[in-house]
């Protein structure tokens, strides 16, 4: 492994604990981050009540599989993918795995 995929794990954790600290806590709604390393995922999960309505989901989850970051998904508005590339990854380590492989291979990540 080089050593920017080295680099992976932590890359993704600060992409992922901007956003925590960008949405921030509330008292009713909590952001959480979930890191393992040992099986490469990494989630942005927030869980809660608001307005008499359970709160629960993942806002995003990546994966790191054959070098590569495979975007599961992506609840953000412009796109997590924007801010890994502004981190030094390449768009070839890139894939947005929640969308089809056909979907895939028009855009400008990698397909797989």
């Amino acid at each position: 492994m080089d050593s920017l995929n080295s680099n992976y794990p932590d890359i993704i954790e600060k992409v992922l604990r901007d956003y925590a600290e960008f949405l921030g806590d509330d008292d009713n709604i909590q952001i959480e981050l979930v890191f393992d390393r040992e099986r490469n995922r990494y989630l942005l999960v927030e869980a809660g009540w608001q307005n008499g309505y359970r709160i629960y989901g993942t806002l995003i989850h990546i994966d790191i599989i054959d070098n590569k970051l495979w975007i599961q998904h992506d609840g953000t508005e412009e796109g997590v993918a924007i801010d890994l590339v502004a981190e030094g990854i390449s768009k070839d380590k890139v894939v947005l795995g929640f969308r089809d492989f056909e979907e895939r291979k028009i855009s400008e990540f990698a397909a797989s």
